[in-house]
């Protein structure tokens, strides 16, 4: 391959990563005051624990920045080169950022918001067909966990559906599916071995409601 679209391809991934290690939930936590969302709740710096502790408001904020810092990656590395395979290797080592964050030691989220971005971009119907999934197993479960291992295994096969319907679909955008999954699955290793051992935290719907963090 020419070196110089090695160097490029490894200088989108790069820059993917750092996008994707901007610990959103800790600056809003910081910004408005509140406690560092590694040292409470779940530890962790997602939409989750971000509405756990800080409440609706500032939780839409952390989730739609999780988001963003997985779609624009992508989006950079479709503008830049048009390559299927570069869209997914970007949008891999934004997920790869958002749970290993170089600006938070390490450890961050769990990869699930920036997932959803960096498929948004790259098929947004396969998250039209899997979110359901998730909302589901939360809703009857209580386990966002749950739905997050379910909901992204979910969007293997909505993706292989997407292929029936979609042809044309390239299949870096199928096989990126299973890998964004295995991430997340990764991610998720202690609250599988707490779903297993009986010992997860549910999830208290009433905070969708506007209930107070702690309340």
């Amino acid at each position: 391959m020419d070196p110089a679209i090695l160097l490029r391809t490894g200088l989108l991934m790069l820059l993917a990563y750092v996008m994707g290690s901007v610990p959103v939930g800790s600056l809003v936590a910081q910004r408005v005051g509140g406690p560092d969302l590694r040292s409470v709740g779940s530890g962790r710096t997602g939409g989750t624990n971000a509405l756990r502790v800080l409440g609706r408001k500032w939780a839409a904020v952390v989730v739609l920045g999780d988001l963003l810092k997985g779609a624009v990656p992508v989006m950079i590395a479709r503008i830049v080169t048009g390559d299927p395979w570069v869209e997914v290797l970007c949008g891999g080592a934004a997920v790869a950022g958002a749970i290993w964050s170089v600006f938070a030691g390490f450890r961050s989220g769990r990869g699930v918001g920036t997932g959803v971005g960096t498929m948004l971009v790259i098929q947004p119907l396969g998250v039209l067909l899997a979110t359901p999934v998730f909302v589901l197993v939360i809703l009857l479960t209580r386990y966002v966990s749950l739905g997050s291992l379910l909901g992204s295994a979910a969007m293997v096969p909505a993706m292989l559906l997407v292929l029936l319907v979609v042809p044309e679909t390239p299949l870096p955008y199928v096989l990126y599916a299973a890998v964004g999954a295995a991430l997340i699955w990764l991610a998720h290793a202690d609250n599988i071995d707490r779903l297993i051992h009986g010992t997860e935290r549910k999830f208290d719907l009433d905070l969708l409601a506007g209930k107070p963090p702690g309340g």
